[in-house]
Order: C-alpha cells, then sequence, then structure tokens
C-alpha cells in the first residue's frame, strides 16, 4: 500500500521505527481488529488502534453510556450519556482519524452471533467484564483460528494475554487452559461491586493495544504462553509463564 502524504505525515513517528517503516505501517492499514467491549479496557484500545491507523475496527457492545462510565471509560463525554456505546465511540474515532472504518456492532455477542462476527476479522480484543463472554470468545477464536489479545482488569489490578493455541508452530494455550470453567454465579464480584481506577484500565488497555499492534506487524516478543500481571498500588508487572493444557476441553485435542 502506497501512503498518501496525509499518512505519512500523520504516521511519521511509527514510519520512522526501524521495527515498523511503511511495510509495517501498510500492514496496519490492512487490519481488521475486533474490540469486545467498548468500556475501560475497550476505550484506550479502541483510541490507541484508531490513532496507530488500523484499517477497520469493529466494535461490540449491546450497552449505553451512563454517568457513572465517565471515571475510566475516556471514549465517551458527559453529553454522550444515554446514547449507545457503539455509535459514541464510532463519533469519537472517526474525530481522531477519519482514515479508519468503524464498524459497529451494538448486539450482545453470544453463542448464535459470536461466530459470524468473529469470523470476519483478523485479531481480536477482548475487553469484556464477564466469564460468559470470555470464554465465548475464547473458543470461537480457537475455533475459527483467530489470535485474541485479552485483558481484565478489577480494582488496582490487571492482566494481559495473547491466546493463539490454533498456531501449531509452537505449543500455545488458549484461555482454558488457564480457567477450565466460569466460576460459579455470584462467587466473583464485578467492578460495580469492587470498584477499579480508572487509570489503571487505561493502562491495560493500552498494553493491550501494543501487544495488538505486535501481533499485527510481526515485532518483538509477544505474550503467547505468558499472562503479564499488573498491581498498580506498587508499580510493578510480572509475567506467569502458561502451559497448554493436554486435558483443556478446547484446545487440547479431545
Amino acid at each position: 500500500m502506497a501512503l498518501n502524504d496525509e499518512e505519512l505525515e500523520r504516521y511519521a513517528r511509527h514510519i520512522v521505527l526501524r521495527q515498523v517503516g511503511g511495510t509495517g505501517q501498510a500492514k496496519i492499514h490492512a487490519a481488521r481488529v475486533l474490540i469486545v467491549g467498548a468500556g475501560g479496557l475497550g476505550s484506550p484500545l479502541a483510541l490507541y488502534l484508531a490513532a496507530a491507523g488500523v484499517g477497520v475496527l469493529g466494535l461490540v457492545d449491546d450497552d449505553r453510556v451512563s454517568l457513572s462510565n465517565l471515571q475510566r471509560q475516556i471514549l465517551f463525554r458527559t453529553g454522550d450519556v444515554g446514547s449507545l456505546k457503539t455509535e459514541a465511540a464510532a463519533s469519537a474515532l472517526n474525530a481522531l482519524n477519519p482514515g479508519v472504518k468503524i464498524e459497529t456492532h451494538a448486539v450482545r455477542l453470544t453463542a448464535e452471533n459470536a461466530r459470524d462476527l468473529i469470523a470476519a476479522y483478523d485479531i481480536v480484543a477482548d475487553g469484556s467484564d464477564n466469564f460468559d463472554t470470555r470464554f465465548l470468545v475464547n473458543d470461537t477464536c480457537f475455533a475459527l483460528g483467530k489470535t485474541l489479545v485479552f485483558a481484565a482488569v478489577t480494582e488496582f489490578e490487571g492482566q494481559l494475554a495473547t491466546f493463539k493455541a490454533h498456531d501449531k508452530s509452537a505449543p500455545h494455550p488458549c484461555y482454558r487452559c488457564l480457567f477450565p470453567e466460569p466460576p460459579a454465579p455470584g462467587t466473583v464480584p464485578n467492578c460495580s461491586e469492587t470498584g477499579v481506577i480508572g487509570a489503571a484500565a487505561g493502562v491495560m488497555g493500552s498494553l493491550a493495544a501494543l501487544e495488538v499492534l505486535k501481533e499485527i506487524t510481526g515485532i518483538g516478543e509477544g505474550l503467547a504462553g505468558r499472562l503479564l500481571i499488573y498491581e498498580a498500588l506498587c508499580a510493578r508487572f510480572r509475567t506467569v509463564t502458561l502451559r497448554p493444557d493436554p486435558a483443556c476441553k478446547v484446545c487440547g485435542g479431545h
């Protein structure tokens, strides 16, 4: 893809990076990325991917903007309260970078629509806030051979990983290798019950965007096979090695 003069200026700080260059920027422009959840994690994810020039960004979220969202969901403004998140997000992202195509899906991801939605994209970034969606996204990505970048945040802590168990060039785990089954209903409180510091969601969403860009361009060392844990109160990052579970009901071969 030949970049025009406006694109050369817009993406100049990418292009001068030896690891990215014009070839990497062309890969970013050609990519189709689906973001599941336009909330505290999906907001910085979408903003940085749109700013980076990802060609097509899909947004899946059936919720509307509420006042309590604004403490961390930086895609939205006070005037957006009551609007569909996908519509408000598309407006903000188009204002940031009109060269990116935004595809909105104002629906909840379900077993009935997950395959059709995910099949249309190259990479999926999961910023959802519930286990049912996380397991559905993982299982569908594995079935369709799609790379999944997963992020989660609660209170003052975050987690980040890349799952690509479909890639048989190495023994990669999937999300179910880490968490085989969803926790029993009511045993894990959500952020409306425990709270979350807004900036921690920003950290994890931004890191997820970086991992998506690394997967698109093929630069650096990805997080497949590792779980990154962020502890905000002590400003500590640590990584844990993840291994495939031979008994995994999704990727274990059973």
